[in-house]
């Protein structure tokens, strides 16, 4: 493969940390710096491994099989009513994480203009959303692929820069990435929680593996490797460019904190920045829905279903559409895309369970099942993703009702030993469909 051939390679792939490196990751990376500090740092390397093992898997499957995972999970859950209602839960939480992420997406785009022109709130959101529209009706995806790849590139040099300009202590950000620490209070928990979910966002699982069609296992682990682990540096530059900052956490006390640093670029590279995440993400969000709908739903009647038909569009519009509406509601930025990225983290570990089981099925994968290193590294990433979201579901329960949280070290048996029955159980049930 020549040069020329593997960079677009990789900046093909980078739909994939266009699509997780949106105003989610800024606004929770950065979040946690300015919360919490470098500590928070091994949530993010958890998150890219988990992404490129999810990733890898998907993809992987598509190669193998010939199908996609929406394709592969319809084959193997579809067995009367349970299965039709396997995938019609799979679609409402694929559906609804994206239409929180997609609102987050264009409220923290709106943030970043607004740090850089003043304009009334709404503006900024609907014509975003018009511009993704239009980018949508393009035909190819690999212009869009490519297009997004180099935005993203740009984001995260503005945010590598930034990082670099802060300086922090290098053993402290090598424990950081290495020391897992979850904060006592619910709000680490959350953060913690909303880390993975904006770095492993479930939908990406489909969009990958929806866009892998004709490529080699080969190519297809050269790309995304390298679009993955960079998408990962660039979310822990955020996340360093949040410890800059004191005080409650806004986008214009960071950009005044960065000022200090970069001089009066730094309000402009932290608008810039939003603006770039905003509308890469807003893009890849609907198409990732609509691809998703697709995978599902459009096996019977594949015709029906082509990027062009109007019920292909007429997801990815819902999603747009609804994610302006959010956005020109006037909802505050910061709490909305939390929250959003959070309700992704709680979503993961259901969709890693089916693709689990779809990549360890003889049947779809043509005997190429994964290999025990694989199902080991996956089983993990699903343990552990279901136990950080249970613990951060506890914590977030008990503060409601106003009980002390108590120290994690004494709810960890207790979850884990939840998390193993509830993982345990989903998987017998759900293997039960294809028999």
């Amino acid at each position: 493969m020549s040069f020329r051939s593997r960079l677009l390679n990789i900046l093909f792939w980078s739909i994939i940390s266009a699509a997780f490196i949106g105003p989610g990751t800024v606004t929770t990376a950065a979040k946690a710096g300015a919360d919490f500090g470098l500590p928070l740092l091994w949530a993010l390397t958890f998150a890219t491994i988990a992404c490129l093992v999810l990733q890898e898997a998907s993809a992987r499957l598509t190669i193998a099989s010939g199908m996609n995972l929406g394709q592969a999970i319809w084959k193997q859950a579809v067995n009367g009513r349970r299965g039709n209602l396997i995938l019609v839960l799979v679609a409402l939480c694929i559906l609804s994480g994206t239409a929180a992420y997609q609102a987050g997406n264009l409220l923290g785009a709106m943030a970043g203009t607004s740090l850089l022109i003043t304009l009334p709130p709404w503006l900024p959101v609907l014509v975003i959303g018009m511009i993704a529209a239009a980018i949508l009706f393009i035909p190819s995806i690999k212009i869009i692929a490519r297009v997004l790849g180099s935005l993203v590139a740009f984001m995260g040099i503005t945010f590598l820069v930034t990082a670099i300009a802060i300086s922090p202590p290098i053993p402290d950000v090598i424990m950081g990435l290495i020391r897992p620490t979850i904060p006592l209070n619910p709000g680490g928990g959350l953060l913690v929680l909303g880390l993975i979910g904006t770095t492993v966002v479930p939908y990406n699982l489909f969009l990958g593996s929806g866009i892998s069609t004709g490529q080699s296992i080969k190519q297809m682990r050269s790309g995304l490797v390298v679009a993955i682990v960079l998408g990962g540096i660039i979310s822990m530059a955020v996340l360093v460019t949040g410890t800059a900052m004191t005080g409650d956490f806004t986008f214009p006390a960071l950009a005044e904190t960065l000022d200090n640093y970069l001089g009066g670029a730094g309000t402009i590279i932290l608008g810039v920045g939003l603006f770039a995440a905003g509308f890469t993400s807003a893009v890849t969000a609907p198409l990732a829905s609509a691809i998703t709908v697709k995978s599902l739903f459009g096996n019977r009647d594949p015709q029906k279903w082509e990027s062009k038909s109007w019920r292909f569009r007429l997801v990815w519009g819902i999603i747009l559409v609804t994610g302006m509406a959010f956005g020109m509601a006037g909802f505050k930025p910061v709490p909305a895309i939390i929250v959003a990225q959070a309700l992704n983290g709680l979503i993961l570990p259901v969709i890693a369970v089916f693709l689990f089981l779809v990549v360890n099925n003889p049947q779809i994968m043509k005997n190429r099942n994964n290999s025990l290193p694989a199902n080991i590294l996956m089983a993990l990433v699903v343990f552990i993703s279901l136990l950080i979201g249970m613990a951060g579901l506890i914590r977030a329960v008990a503060a409601g009702m106003g009980q002390d949280t108590g120290d994690l070290r004494m709810t960890v048996p207790g979850v884990a030993g939840a998390a193993v029955i509830i993982m345990g159980i989903v998987i017998y049930r759900i293997s039960l469909l294809h028999k």
